[in-house]
């Protein structure tokens, strides 16, 4: 099968000789240590294997048979790219501990507006039972699920830094190709920030999980089905938490104003969400150094008036620090407890927000913060109320506005509200960064991305998700017209996002901390067996609201699968109906056309062979470019990928061809920001270092050959030397890995003063100069992108349900989403576009 050719293993056993020639070391390696078009080591010689000359001819001997393989890597940097967490210092450390205050802990935060009130909604207060009980449970749960869950073990499974469902998805693609695109290269192991660590030696079991993920599809369908389940729930929180958090500030209201009614809370909670969805467009750059000292301030409020409570009405509340209060309150209330759990989970609602807004910061940072205000603030602010509760329990459906005195009631209201929208803001701008992360990853249609901030990549405005969330959040406060029904529906999408965090983070455990088994599953035992509860609290609640993150989650979650799905089946099209190269020589270099100067960027998803979409071209042009360059923009499973490892280039045909294949890589959050004549200038010079490249490495495996017909005078160079050690200046330099370099060395320039100066003459050759002439010209004549408008159809005698999904569902989505020149940033006046069709 074709697909398994470039989905090769990046992971490997090997045996390392020791220095002192004994038995080899196991080690398990990343695919940056293994040239990935290696022979069997069967097939070397036994005593070249073991004394590294082997290890040469793996490095240098080319296949220049196979004219579609990489032959050399262009933009090949020496020096590792620094992409690992930098020790920050103390103060810089506590300044960015200060702004996750206003970007990550608004919606946990904003959390005493509406807990209690929703417990007790379900719960009678008849004695101190329960209340206490209700107290202790808010307290341990907020302990045990934020701070021992997120804060100590989920912040630690990051992807280089950054945070997130999608980012745990990528993690475990680098380490198990999971993906459903089958458009993995061994050279993408080779990205700096692709680098993996293997901390351990317990390999059986992580091998194992990995050939299992591997090998069976269905695997691979629940994980990417659990990944895209997770994602719906968070733009389900996109919706939610702007609708609750809102209308509970705004709730303050009804108590002080005479005659201000449900239908006027609806109301203004409407105008105030009108307003916060028409400034996205503006960005946040613009308003947020307000956000951490608005935060701060609130936090400050909640702990000083809850100290106040505590202190004023009855102090006894510390005792639900016992947590036998729990076992009383379930014991008291039954039934009616296990409903109350549904109000008592939204006390940890936005702790997912640590995770997933680690790209911002840094885990010390986001540790620091919750450890030091956010989680005595928030035990305050709940034994506050509960103490009030204690002397009014009347107060139990306005205890956040009623425990506050009086004379501080309109500037808590003020900071109530500002918070409130705070904590939607933080909400939406993940919403956003989910979305694209899912575009990126080719898990959501295209849309249009509008950069707000031209310093911070990562604030983003996607209008057309910014107006369905608008849209549906004033339906949602239309339709239910209370904070404790939208609270029954926000507690599903909370408990949904983290059951999916801790599968995953289970998974990361087992394959790639390799940690011990019997920790490895106290963590889902432990905190999967909580959530789960909690989970069977609030689907209870289905009837009375918990329906709608159901609807929104199953709707995303289709649509997400469905563009998933049709993207795999249109790629593996393109892979079956891609042209022979052995056609392509009987054609030969003219192509049978007419080959004018110019540059032709032909734009395809396949990352190896020659896109069907050429011969269109042939078919309806009288002529093509001198040069033609296979275009893939191809996303990979990093953060980020270096603009010095851009580009791949690799040669198409024999060099009188004049045909390349350029894969242009980016990360999940890498922003596609520059324009046309950038990416020109950029590719014209990645290409012209490829073709040097390429001379060099053919003159050095000329260098090759003679070595090895005369392996008497490698091996006799000094005559009292072992065996093998004749070869020792020139293994070393090109066996030793350019990125495990010192930073700033180029171990490239070590490796050519080791060769003799016949090889480094390839400046020198005709050919080069010849190509390099060419290209030039090329370039000066100008570029045209060729782009395909395809269309994609089910067979004829595919399944009922498949032609559904692919004719109407597929399409419908293909045909309203953003066109692929806006996408690929390419100039509307330079495009030639040909109709295909694929079936699949």
């Amino acid at each position: 099968m074709e697909g398994d050719r470039i989905e090769e293993s990046s992971v490997r056993l090997l045996s390392r000789p020791s220095s002192g020639g004994g038995v080899g070391e196991s080690r398990w390696v990343d695919g940056s240590e293994v040239d990935s078009e290696s022979p069997p080591w069967s097939l070397l010689d036994e005593n070249d294997s073991r004394e590294g000359y082997g290890s040469i001819k793996r490095r240098l001997v080319k296949k220049p048979k196979r004219a579609d393989s990489f032959d050399v890597e262009a933009m090949e940097i020496s020096g590792a790219q620094g992409h690992h967490s930098k020790d920050l210092s103390t103060w810089t450390t506590i300044a960015l501990a200060f702004q996750t205050l206003g970007v990550v802990y608004g919606d946990m935060g904003t959390s005493p507006l509406y807990v209690f009130a929703d417990v007790f909604s379900k719960v009678t207060i008849e004695s101190e039972v329960d209340i206490l009980g209700a107290l202790s449970l808010v307290m341990y749960t907020i302990a045990l699920i934020p701070l021992a869950k997120y804060v100590f073990v989920v912040l630690k499974a990051n992807d280089n830094g950054e945070g997130g469902t999608f980012a745990l998805y990528s993690l475990i693609s680098r380490y198990a190709k999971v993906s459903m695109l089958p458009n993995r290269q061994p050279a993408d192991e080779h990205i700096s920030s692709f680098r993996l660590k293997l901390p351990t030696p317990e390999l059986e079991r992580a091998l194992s999980i990995k050939d299992a993920l591997e090998k069976k599809s269905f695997l691979k369908t629940i994980l990417l089905l659990l990944v895209l389940m997770g994602t719906s729930m968070v733009i389900g929180d996109g919706i939610l938490t702007p609708a609750i958090s809102v209308m509970s500030a705004m709730s303050g209201l009804q108590g002080e104003i005479p005659g201000f009614g449900t239908t006027a809370l609806v109301v203004v909670s409407i105008i105030v969400l009108v307003a916060l969805f028409s400034i996205q467009q503006f960005g946040t750059g613009k308003v947020s150094f307000l956000f951490a000292p608005v935060l701060a301030l609130w936090f400050f409020s909640l702990a000083s008036i809850g100290l106040y409570n505590i202190v004023t009405h009855d102090i006894s509340v510390l005792r639900a620090f016992n947590p036998a209060y729990i076992y009383l309150f379930f014991k008291k209330n039954s039934l009616d407890a296990w409903s109350a759990l549904g109000g008592c989970v939204l006390c940890i609602t936005g702790a997912e927000a640590m995770f997933a807004d680690l790209g911002h910061f840094s885990v010390k940072a986001i540790q620091i913060a919750f450890s030091c205000v956010v989680f005595p603030c928030l035990l305050l602010a709940y034994m506050g109320q509960a103490s009030y509760l204690m002397k009014h329990p009347e107060s139990s459906d306005r205890i956040f506005y009623d425990s506050v005195p009086e004379s501080l009631f309109w500037p808590v209201f003020v900071i109530a509200t500002l918070a409130a929208m705070i904590a939607s803001q933080a909400m939406i701008s993940a919403t956003f960064s989910c979305v694209k992360q899912s575009m990126a990853l080719g898990c959501f249609p295209r849309l249009k991305i509008v950069h707000t901030s031209r310093r911070l990549m990562g604030q983003i405005y996607i209008p057309v998700i910014n107006y369905f969330l608008m849209i549906m959040c004033i339906v949602v406060v239309s339709i239910f017209r209370s904070t404790t029904d939208i609270a029954n529906a926000y507690g599903i999408a909370e408990v949904g996002v983290m059951i999916v965090s801790t599968t995953l983070v289970t998974l990361v455990m087992l394959l790639i901390w390799q940690t011990n088994l019997f920790l490895a599953l106290c963590f889902p035992l432990v905190f999967g067996s909580v959530e789960l509860i909690y989970m069977s609290a609030v689907l209870s609640k289905i009837k009375e609201g918990g329906w709608l993150p159901l609807v929104f989650a199953s709707c995303f979650l289709s649509v997400m699968y469905i563009w998933n799905y049709g993207s795999v089946l249109k790629y593996q099209s393109e892979v079956r109906e891609k042209i022979s190269t052995d056609f392509m020589l009987e054609l030969g270099s003219t192509l049978g056309t007419v080959r004018v100067p110019g540059i032709g960027l032909l734009y395809n998803e396949l990352v190896y062979g020659i896109p069907s979409i050429l011969g269109q071209y042939l078919l309806s042009l009288p002529a093509i470019h001198s040069t033609i360059v296979f275009v893939c923009i191809k996303y990979v499973p990093v953060p980020v990928v270096p603009q010095e490892e851009r580009f791949l280039f690799r040669r198409v045909c024999p060099k009188d061809y004049h045909m390349f294949r350029c894969v242009a890589r980016y990360g999940y959050k890498d922003v596609r920001k520059e324009d046309h004549h950038a990416f020109e200038q950029l590719l014209v010079e990645s290409l012209e270092k490829f073709l040097r490249r390429e001379a060099q490495d053919l003159a050095l495996e000329g260098n090759l050959n003679e070595l090895d017909m005369d392996s008497v005078s490698v091996t006799s160079k000094d005559s009292g030397a072992p065996a093998g050690d004749g070869t020792e200046d020139l293994r070393i330099p090109l066996m030793h890995d350019q990125r495990s370099g010192e930073p700033g060395t180029s171990t490239s320039e070590e490796a050519s003063s080791a060769l003799p100066s016949s090889v480094m003459s390839s400046e020198e050759d005709p050919s080069l100069e010849y190509e390099l002439a060419a290209l030039k010209e090329a370039k000066d004549s100008g570029f045209t992108y060729l782009l395909a408008h395809g269309d994609v159809r089910a067979k004829k005698n595919s399944f009922f349900l498949k032609k559904l999904v692919i004719n109407y569902f597929y399409s419908f989505l293909r045909r309203n989403c953003r066109g692929g020149a806006a996408t690929m940033r390419v100039p509307h006046m330079n495009i030639l576009q040909v109709g295909m069709t694929y079936m699949v």
